[in-house]
């Protein structure tokens, strides 16, 4: 664990209490004026500056490979928010970090330490409150060019997901591991994936967890959703399904009726995740491991509307409701 310098300890406790007055303050011209000094003292000045500093968010070690992306995806995106140069944070797990081959042309971490860089640890801030947002760019700004790595609160947020994805798709695409990608699908096939999470969320029908239940979706959602991928994708190709969940066969009967299904279960995260990306069409659950498939494919992505993180709003991004009920008029139009 990284100590937390004396002097940013102060300044947050000296920040923190600003705030609070600030927030209790019945003078609201007064919070008015601090905010607009604020903000003309530190806003312009920091757009050329601090070239010289980082900022990482560390990927919660304790989360599944969907989170840590999320957590990636925030770091990348709020150190570009800050002018800061990004540097990369490995992930827990060893293979995930060469599969995704996300800090392969990036500044590590551990190589800075040995440069000589110091790390301040900056608290947590919502992205939508203007106000938290320039505590942190106060913060930054008072270690202008002192060889700072800032390392932003674990699971600090960034709900939007989706400004990131260009870069994302690229690295991704460039990673050293895509060279040993082993795909089963068909190349002369339309290849369709279809994620189904359970898992963990399987609990959440049991102790009725409100933050499992959110993310539950049933079997016939989904075989609502591909019937109406099906009846509307005129295509000449044969058509190949694959789906990815977990359990026994058994616990998926009602997708007996499509012939042309494989079911993929307990396949490893890294195959699943690869098929997905890798798939003409994508059938995404409320699921930070599909989304973030989702964020790194070229192919049709069909996704849940009611999702905590953002999508582009993109001809090849199509959205359902909890029912499973498409737009199939806008989805046959679009493309066929």
């Amino acid at each position: 664990m990284h100590k937390r310098p004396e002097l940013l300890i102060l300044t947050t406790k000296y920040l923190r209490n600003i705030k609070s007055i600030l927030r209790f303050s019945k003078s609201r011209s007064f919070y008015n004026i601090f905010y607009f000094f604020l903000k003309f003292k530190f806003s312009d000045r920091d757009k050329n500056s601090n070239k010289l500093n980082y900022y990482t968010l560390i990927p919660n070690s304790g989360a599944g490979i969907g989170h840590q992306i999320g957590n990636w995806n925030a770091g990348y995106w709020h150190s570009k928010q800050f002018n800061l140069n990004f540097v990369h944070s490995p992930f827990s797990k060893g293979n995930w970090e060469s599969f995704l081959g996300l800090g392969e042309s990036e500044s590590d971490l551990n190589e800075l330490l040995v440069k000589g860089y110091k790390t301040v640890h900056l608290p947590l801030f919502n992205e939508f409150n203007a106000f938290e947002v320039m505590m942190q760019k106060i913060i930054i700004r008072s270690f202008y060019n002192k060889k700072v790595v800032f390392i932003a609160k674990q699971d600090q947020g960034y709900k939007n997901q989706i400004g990131v994805m260009k870069d994302l798709k690229l690295k991704f695409k460039n990673a050293k591991a895509r060279k040993n990608d082993n795909l089963n699908f068909v190349k002369s096939k339309f290849n369709i994936a279809v994620h189904i999470r359970r898992g963990d969320i399987v609990l959440g029908q049991k102790n009725r967890n409100p933050n499992l239940l959110k993310r539950w979706l049933d079997n016939l959602y989904f075989v609502n959703i591909l019937s109406q991928v099906l009846e509307n994708l005129k295509i000449e190709r044969k058509i190949a399904i694959y789906l990815f969940s977990e359990g026994l066969e058994d616990d998926f009967p009602e997708f007996n009726q499509f012939p042309n299904l494989q079911l993929c279960l307990n396949w490893s995260d890294q195959d699943s995740f690869l098929h997905m990306v890798m798939a003409d069409l994508l059938i995404t659950s409320k699921s930070s491991f599909s989304y973030n498939a989702a964020l790194l494919s070229d192919g049709i992505l069909v996704c849940p509307k009611d999702f905590w993180h953002g999508y582009p709003q993109t001809d090849n991004w199509f959205f359902c409701d909890n029912n499973g009920i498409l737009d199939h008029k806008k989805f046959k139009n679009q493309f066929f």
